[in-house]
């Protein structure tokens, strides 16, 4: 198959969506892999090192598009790129649509298959290719909250671990899946005072037996949100219905609740964030303040620290691409329930219930979808 990795044209955006040691397990399998010129200097990876593992090197950015059967991305496709999307090729790469009804709109006019990372499924009821980008951006999450209390950054002014004789940072995490708990050991880490709080009994049990009592988890009611909003300093958004929106659980009116500086750092930003004032930010603009909170909700967190995320959103989604370049995505998918809630898009019909719902629209079904294609 022929394979192309494009170089991210996302703000600020370092990562490549593979590894030249990925590149060599495909190009040794037999396939042509084309990388843009450049593509992985942001994550330490000069174009010499995918040479040396079989890819070909190519400058000409529409030629690259152009001569791929299967696409491999990070981020979800800049307008430029999805006007060089054409209806026989495969798009493998982060996409959450339910957040962005005119890149799905525009996606679909290219009748082009688009497989989401983020909505691929495993055994065990997780998110596999979310997983890595996830624990990532958790951990992120309580670094940059940090970082923006500082009263330079608008911040309280509050040093996470405190000092002896001084309290530390009260930080609160909604949601206790991947993110959350990430954000939560990170926080611990940083000598932080730390709540969870899930919907999930089952998930705050597991955590409290794992963290044996250093955290507290409390479950999730608007009770308790409220209280999150008035106590904590920071509050880490950790909230994901894969596929789907994030639920707005933070409103504009709590923020008149919350401790003046306080921080709020929206992880649920990609799926249109779980905070109410919360809108996309930059790693080149990062935050901005409502009614005297800090808000950070970079859309692209991980892309901060290019060289680890890289590495590990590579190891994750390598099984996966070598299925899809062996077999297409029809037969791939067909043999793989898990596999095959990661299709959004095909033949210009949405494929995912989550988006569609998310925009009011019908989903075709999966039996149909294959005939199309």
């Amino acid at each position: 198959m022929k394979i192309a990795i494009p170089a991210e044209i996302k703000n600020h955006e370092y990562r490549v969506s593979m590894t030249p040691a990925g590149v060599r397990e495909l190009t040794e399998r037999g396939h042509t892999v084309a990388v843009e010129r450049g593509a992985g200097v942001g994550s330490g990876y000069p174009d010499d090192a995918y040479e040396q593992a079989g890819a070909r090197i190519e400058s000409d950015v529409d030629a690259l598009w152009a001569g791929a059967e299967l696409i491999i991305k990070v981020k979800e496709p800049q307008p430029v790129e999805v006007a060089r999307l054409e209806a026989h090729q495969t798009l493998f790469t982060y996409l959450h649509l339910a957040a962005d009804e005119a890149l799905t709109r525009s996606l679909l006019k290219t009748g082009a298959t688009c497989i989401a990372y983020e909505t691929i499924t495993d055994g065990h009821g997780g998110l596999p290719l979310l997983a890595p980008m996830s624990g990532v951006a958790g951990r992120m999450a309580v670094q940059a909250g940090a970082h923006c209390l500082e009263k330079a950054q608008g911040g309280a002014g509050i040093l996470m671990s405190g000092v002896p004789g001084v309290a530390p940072a009260r930080v609160t995490v909604i949601g206790g899946g991947v993110v959350g708990e990430n954000a939560a050991r990170m926080a611990l880490g940083l000598g932080a005072d730390v709540t969870v709080l899930d919907r999930s009994l089952a998930r705050l049990e597991l955590l409290d037996q794992r963290y044996q009592g250093r955290l507290r988890t409390v479950y999730s009611t608007r009770d308790a949100i409220e209280a999150a909003a008035r106590d904590s300093d920071l509050i880490v958004g950790a909230v994901l219905v894969p596929g789907a929106s994030a639920p707005r659980l933070i409103t504009r009116e709590m923020l008149s609740m919350m401790k003046p500086g306080s921080v709020l750092v929206d992880v649920a930003i990609d799926q249109g964030g779980c905070f109410e004032t919360s809108r996309a930010t930059t790693h080149a603009d990062p935050a901005y303040i409502v009614d005297d909170i800090v808000h950070y909700c970079v859309a692209n967190m991980p892309g901060a620290v290019a060289r680890t995320s890289t590495q590990a959103l590579s190891n994750a989604t390598l099984p996966w691409i070598v299925r899809l370049a062996e077999h297409g995505w029809q037969e791939a998918l067909a043999e793989d329930e898990h596999f095959r809630r990661g299709l959004n898009l095909t033949g210009g019909a949405l494929a995912h219930p989550a988006v569609a719902e998310a925009f009011g629209e019908s989903c075709a079904s999966v039996e149909a979808l294959f005939e199309r294609g």
